[in-house]
């Protein structure tokens, strides 16, 4: 499975983006879908995931203000971030794997990834 995550950028505090991750391959659907990202200095932080079309959890740090959404017929899974702030930047990565739920969170689990994407939220 290769990923291409793209949408990052530069906006202001307050303001929204929305990332994208494309897949290739067949089995997609199969797959846990997550995205983490990596800020100057810092560990790679878990943000979310989605188990499927329905099954979407965020991390506390995000929640309420970022959401994940998949598509599986576009191999698509998508981050739309309100409300950013200037310690959401960061560049974001997207994830793929066959595991389970209890493991979302650790990145290890994944087996795939993407480039990543660069945010930049200006104060």
């Amino acid at each position: 499975v290769q990923l291409q995550a793209s949408g990052g950028g530069l906006v202001q505090a307050g303001g929204s983006l929305r990332l994208s991750c494309a897949a290739s391959g067949r089995s997609f659907s199969r797959y846990t879908m997550g995205w983490f990202r990596q800020g100057p200095g810092q560990e790679r932080e878990f943000v979310a995931a989605a188990w499927d079309a329905s099954s979407l959890y965020c991390a506390d740090s995000v929640k309420g203000r970022f959401t994940i959404s998949r598509d599986n017929a576009k191999n698509t899974v998508y981050l739309q971030m309100n409300s950013l702030k200037p310690e959401d930047t960061a560049v974001y990565y997207c994830a793929a794997g066959p595991l389970a739920a209890p493991r979302i969170h650790i990145h290890s689990s994944y087996a795939f990834w993407g480039q990543g994407t660069l945010v930049t939220v200006s104060s």
